[in-house]
């Protein structure tokens, strides 16, 4: 018999504190990690709060690779080091 590491259902697991919202990203095309991320951060604070801390970095259009590969490698995306920008951008915005 295989213990159910979900036992309430809720969207994401236990760990996760807001399920709506994490459900919501996870439907929109989030990773699990990031709309774990995102909805922990929200339920943390507020989900308006969280919201307004989105978009300081800039586009991604406007780092160079160099910064793309260190960001890649930040957040231990496999497969960085043959990636083109093009590439990187996708990888970053899909994590």
């Amino acid at each position: 018999m295989t213990k159910d590491k979900n036992p309430d259902k809720t969207p994401g697991g236990a760990s996760v504190k807001d399920g709506e919202l994490y459900q919501s990203l996870r439907e929109d095309g989030a990773s699990k990690e990031k709309a774990a991320r995102i909805a922990n951060a929200a339920a943390n604070t507020s989900r308006s709060e969280v919201g307004e801390k989105g978009g300081e970095a800039g586009s991604y259009e406007d780092w160079t690779v160099d910064e793309l590969h260190k960001r890649a490698a930040e957040l231990e995306i496999e497969g960085r080091s043959s990636m083109n920008k093009a590439e990187l951008i996708k990888a970053l915005r899909d994590h």
